[in-house]
């Protein structure tokens, strides 16, 4: 809505929730209770948007926390460095960062908000080649479809409304193909849980992450503060390993992470919640960019387009991206409608290319994940990256390289930039040394590094990332 408050006179947001004053959870994200994570790119996104939001979050109490130096992360190679590293993160609860962007933008005297209202359908013109508003009526209680449909005129609708988006239908019915599915799940379901913030004041870190090592160790746990001297504690378990929303359960799961430590910290603070449980984990991307055709006034992004698996903690962030996307299409098109819905759906796609390799990449690293087999370059950059990962555990300054990527501040191609790809190559060079055979060139690491170098050599100008 930020965006579109820069290009436009009047903007409505139609939710079928109804919003409350207070920091709270809505029916409208199921997932608001478990820990999100901002990362640091998604985080200067939200400032450039929002001057002020920082220290609006910091007010209401929500921590700061240094990537490298406040957090302790067990990576599958081993414990990660410590070291100041300046990638900063404001860790607060969802429904806090919610509220307060949305109590920024309904001050704006050009918002209008219509809460407790559904969207059920599209308004065209010109024989569907264009979309001049929506369908919607007033939610009444569950069962009840009574309430007579309203029109809401519009010269762009854009449909932000999560997975559950109907879009494709609605296309449809305008006689509209519906755009390709791809879903890969890892099968990964995470339980979560408030405490009482009183660990930090026991332990010399603020956040903790127990990442799994595929394919055998399939349980991983976070630990980080946020407002009103709380902290968010969630488990996760790959492959089907799901966390217990049981009392016993959540703390025999605890006690059988990599580490002691997550467990620790759970039996030194005081639980405020109860333990929720959460499954619709799997990566969706809506291939909207490769339909023949496109009717103008509409656009699609967020989760609508491509959703990830939460447990990256990429979600908000690359929907930020998304935002600056629309923001850059709109000023190309200087109010020109024609073309820009399906423009900004290639360029979408575009943005969301390289966390959902991320995201995809990592689930494929499971034997029971659905929705594709990892290719010949998949196994080779899962290679690389282990070694990566191995030499990050030694070397701060290839750790903050790759935490940079983790945060989306840079390309993964600077991971095979000589800083790291030499060291890299010692270290597979060394291994096969002691083994009595120099068997550097064979290491599928090694392979999976000469075939992106050689890529980007060939592909990238100079001075690109």
């Amino acid at each position: 809505m930020r965006v579109l408050l820069e290009h436009f006179d009047h903007v409505t947001l139609v939710d079928r929730d109804q919003f409350l004053d207070a920091a709270d959870s809505r029916a409208g994200v199921p997932q608001g209770r478990h820990p999100h994570v901002l990362l640091a790119r998604g985080q200067q996104i939200l400032e450039q948007l929002f001057p002020g939001l920082d220290c609006e979050l910091a007010t209401a109490g929500a921590p700061e926390v240094d990537a490298a130096a406040d957090w302790i992360v067990l990576l599958p190679a081993g414990w990660a460095p410590r070291y100041r590293s300046g990638i900063r993160q404001r860790t607060c609860s969802r429904p806090l960062l919610e509220s307060t962007i949305r109590r920024r933008l309904v001050a704006n005297p050009n918002v209008h908000v219509l809460a407790r209202h559904e969207v059920t359908g599209l308004l065209a013109a010109g024989a569907g080649t264009s979309v001049v508003g929506v369908r919607l009526r007033c939610r009444q209680p569950a069962g009840d479809r009574t309430s007579p449909q309203e029109r809401l005129a519009a010269d762009l609708v854009v449909d932000a409304s999560g997975r559950d988006s109907h879009l494709p239908q609605w296309l449809a019915t305008l006689g509209y193909a519906s755009p390709v599915e791809t879903i890969i799940t890892a099968h990964v379901g995470y339980a979560s849980r408030w405490y009482r913030c009183s660990a930090t004041s026991q332990f010399p870190w603020k956040a903790m992450l127990l990442s799994s090592r595929a394919p055998h160790q399939t349980r991983m746990g976070v630990i980080f503060p946020i407002e009103g001297d709380r902290q968010q504690i969630g488990l996760a378990g790959m492959a089907q390993d799901y966390p217990p929303t049981d009392e016993e359960g959540w703390l025999a799961f605890a006690r059988s992470l990599r580490s002691p430590l997550l467990y620790a910290a759970i039996q030194a603070s005081q639980p405020l919640t109860p333990i929720y449980g959460y499954r619709r984990t799997q990566n969706r991307l809506r291939h909207y960019e490769r339909l023949a055709r496109w009717p103008d006034g509409l656009v699609v992004l967020g989760d609508a387009v491509c959703a990830f698996n939460p447990i990256y903690g990429q979600g908000m962030t690359v929907a930020a991206l998304g935002a600056q996307a629309l923001d850059r299409c709109l000023r190309a098109r200087a109010g020109r409608s024609a073309g820009l819905g399906r423009w900004f759906q290639r360029e979408l796609a575009r943005v969301n290319a390289v966390p959902w390799l991320m995201a995809t990449g990592e689930d494929f690293r499971w034997p029971r994940t659905v929705g594709g087999r990892p290719g010949r370059v998949t196994r080779l950059m899962h290679a690389y990256l282990d070694q990566v990962q191995h030499v990050a555990t030694r070397r701060p300054n290839v750790h903050c390289t790759y935490v940079e990527v983790i945060h989306l501040l840079r390309s993964p191609r600077v991971l095979f930039r000589p800083t790291i790809l030499l060291p890299v190559a010692g270290q597979i060079s060394g291994r096969a040394w002691r083994h009595g055979r120099s068997v550097l060139v064979q290491h599928p690491a090694w392979r999976a590094a000469r075939r992106v170098v050689t890529r980007w050599a060939v592909r990238s100008p100079r001075g690109r990332q």
